[in-house]
């Protein structure tokens, strides 16, 4: 029996019984549906994750003092770990949330407290006006960087430089705005407001430096910059328990680790559907053959062979489990951009993952499809066709 004839005899099959070949193919569908959606999700987060950290450089190092009771600590100390050679500049970051008021709009943001240095060590872009400087700072200068969502939501549009917003009761002139994130992270440069740090400070009635970013010479110093970094904050704060260092490949290491956990454990629970799937598929068959005995008798009589047999109830099951396969990836498209409508997010389906369970599926078809088979193929036609 050719190949082709066996095919459509099996589309013939599943659509004889539409509801029924549906319901079987459902554990499939849904175990091809949630590994794909879910794998896609985790790999584009942690791609934006990824590429935020390439784009920060892997020479910059964060610090930040948990603890209240240790000493304070001003710009002119953190100031001072630039003259260490490993070390090319300092910036202290302030920050908290605020609602920004303009044009009878309100929206949450989030307000941090920036220096000049800033700029270099993350990589902030700027597509219109200019940068917070250091005269800003020296003036504690009410003016303020602004994301496009926050423009957006104040305003209705991002040619906003040189209006004013409102926030905690004072008036800020908007000096530039900044380049589009497009992250679908809560902390996107989108929804920030940046002004100068002292302006922050001021703002938060905060006067000392709890966090600060350091930028080492280049990635090979960074280990003595971190060292230098650590010096300085066990002399300030007397316990090293009492403020934690990290820098991008710590995070890098951290997000890798947390990535490949969740995938092993969303892997682990779509294989458990794909199984109860594949069950459902030996079920399914076992009764189709115990339906189709009589046919199976006559195509044996009229010289079938034993293989023609077994290779169509294995074709049958296969095809039934790529089906399912095929509209699990056809769900998990949908739903990701479903996702992407009401979330703004910008997941993508992993092309990889979704190949790899659809080959899955077609095992899983060929594995429990072979008992049925077996059975089909081993009947004899006189017991057959008496039945």
């Amino acid at each position: 029996m050719k190949i082709t004839q066996a095919i459509k005899m099996a589309f013939a099959s599943i659509c004889s019984t539409k509801l029924r070949s549906f319901l079987t193919m459902l554990g499939i569908i849904i175990g091809v549906m949630s590994v794909t959606v879910l794998v896609s999700i985790v790999q584009s987060t942690t791609n934006n994750v990824s590429d935020t950290l390439s784009q920060l450089g892997g020479n910059v190092i964060s610090a930040t003092v948990t603890s209240r009771r240790s000493n304070k600590i001003t710009t002119s100390d953190i100031k001072s770990l630039e003259n260490n050679p490993a070390i090319e500049s300092v910036s202290p970051i302030i920050s908290g949330s605020s609602t920004a008021k303009a044009s009878g709009n309100s929206s949450s943001v989030t307000l941090k407290g920036i220096t000049e240095e800033y700029e270099d060590i993350q990589n902030i872009s700027v597509q219109k006006g200019r940068y917070i400087l250091d005269v800003d700072n020296d003036n504690r200068l009410q003016v303020c960087l602004i994301g496009v969502t926050a423009a957006k939501d104040l305003f209705g549009h991002t040619d906003v430089e040189g209006e004013t917003i409102r926030i905690s009761g004072r008036n800020f002139k908007i000096i530039g705005v900044l380049e589009e994130d497009g992250s679908s992270q809560r902390d996107s440069n989108d929804s920030v407001i940046y002004t100068p740090f002292t302006t922050a400070q001021r703002i938060m009635q905060n006067s000392t430096i709890s966090s600060f970013y350091v930028s080492a010479t280049n990635e090979g110093m960074l280990n003595m910059a971190e060292s230098a970094v650590d010096s300085f904050l066990l002399e300030k704060t007397g316990d090293e328990d009492s403020y934690t260092i990290t820098n991008q490949s710590d995070i890098a290491d951290s997000v890798s680790d947390v990535t490949n956990s969740m995938t092993y454990m969303i892997g682990g629970i779509a294989g458990i559907s794909l199984l109860v799937g594949g069950i459902g598929i030996m079920n399914i068959m076992l009764v189709s053959v115990t339906e189709r005995t009589k046919e199976i008798g006559i195509r044996k009589a009229i010289g079938a062979k034993k293989k023609d047999i077994l290779a169509q109830f294995m074709i049958e099951s296969t095809v039934l489990s790529c089906m399912g396969g095929v509209i699990g990836i056809a769900l998990s498209a949908a739903t990701i951009f479903g996702m992407n409508q009401l979330m703004s997010a910008d997941y993508t389906i992993s092309a990889g993952i979704s190949l790899i369970a659809l080959a899955f599926s077609a095992i899983l078809g060929i594995v429990f499809g072979l008992y049925p088979a077996n059975k089909a193929a081993n009947l004899k036609p006189i017991e057959a066709l008496n039945l």
